[in-house]
C-alpha cells in the first residue's frame, strides 16, 4: 500500500498541490493535516506511521513536510527502515535501507535543517534591523482595516448598532470590531 503525507505550517496555506502531486505518484491513502513542523503536535502523521506495515511505502513532497529537524529524520526513517517500510521523497527519490540511501538522506536531512535555521537567522536579524532603521515597522500581519473606518464602525456603534448589524454594513467581523474598538477606547 501507499500512503502519502501532506502537511502545510498555517491554515491560510493550501495542501492541494501536494495532494494533487502524491496522487499522481501513486499515494492511495492520503494523511493531511495544518501544522507548524517545528510542534512536536503533529496527530495525522503519528496515526499514518501507526498504519505502516511491512513493504508500504510512505510518500512525501519534500523532506522538511517529513520531519523538524535532522535528528527526528534519522529517527522516523531509521523506525521505517527497521520495520521495511519504503520511503520516497518526491523532491528527493526513493530512500532505500543501503548504507548509500542512509548516507543521502543524512546528508539532504542535515542541509534542510541548515536552511529552515538559516532561514529563521535571517528573520530575526531583518527583524532587529527594521525595529531600528524603521520607524513605522509593526511587526505581524497588516491591518486590514484603516483606523478611520473601525472609527466609522465605532461611530455606528455609538448610535444603538449591533455587532453584527455593523459587521453586514461594512464587512469589518465582529470579532476585529471588539479588539479595535478596544484599542480605541484606550
Amino acid at each position: 500500500m501507499k500512503y502519502g503525507y501532506a502537511r502545510v505550517s498555517t491554515t491560510d496555506q493550501k495542501l492541494e498541490n501536494q495532494i494533487d502531486s502524491l496522487k499522481n505518484s501513486g499515494a492511495e491513502i492520503i494523511y493531511q493535516e495544518k501544522f507548524t513542523g517545528t510542534t512536536t503536535e503533529r496527530p495525522e502523521f503519528n496515526k499514518l506511521l501507526n498504519e505502516l506495515k511491512t513493504d508500504d511505502t510512505l510518500i512525501v513532497t519534500k523532506l522538511d513536510r517529513f520531519a523538524r529537524n535532522t535528528r527526528e529524520a534519522l529517527d522516523i526513517i531509521q523506525d521505517l527502515f527497521k520495520r521495511d517500510i519504503k520511503v520516497n521523497i518526491l523532491n528527493m527519490g526513493i530512500i532505500d535501507n543501503t548504507p548509500t540511501g542512509q548516507l543521502i538522506f543524512t546528508i539532504f536531512s542535515a542541509f534542510a535543517q541548515f536552511e529552515r535555521d538559516m532561514i529563521v537567522t535571517r528573520t530575526q536579524e531583518g527583524k532587529i534591523y527594521a525595529k531600528t532603521h524603521d520607524p513605522y515597522f509593526h511587526e505581524g500581519r497588516p491591518q486590514t482595516y484603516t483606523d478611520e473606518q473601525i472609527r466609522l464602525a465605532y461611530e455606528l456603534r455609538q448610535q444603538g448598532m449591533t455587532y453584527r448589524m455593523i459587521a453586514r454594513k461594512t464587512g469589518i467581523s465582529e470579532r476585529t470590531q471588539q479588539r479595535r474598538f478596544k484599542k480605541l477606547n484606550k
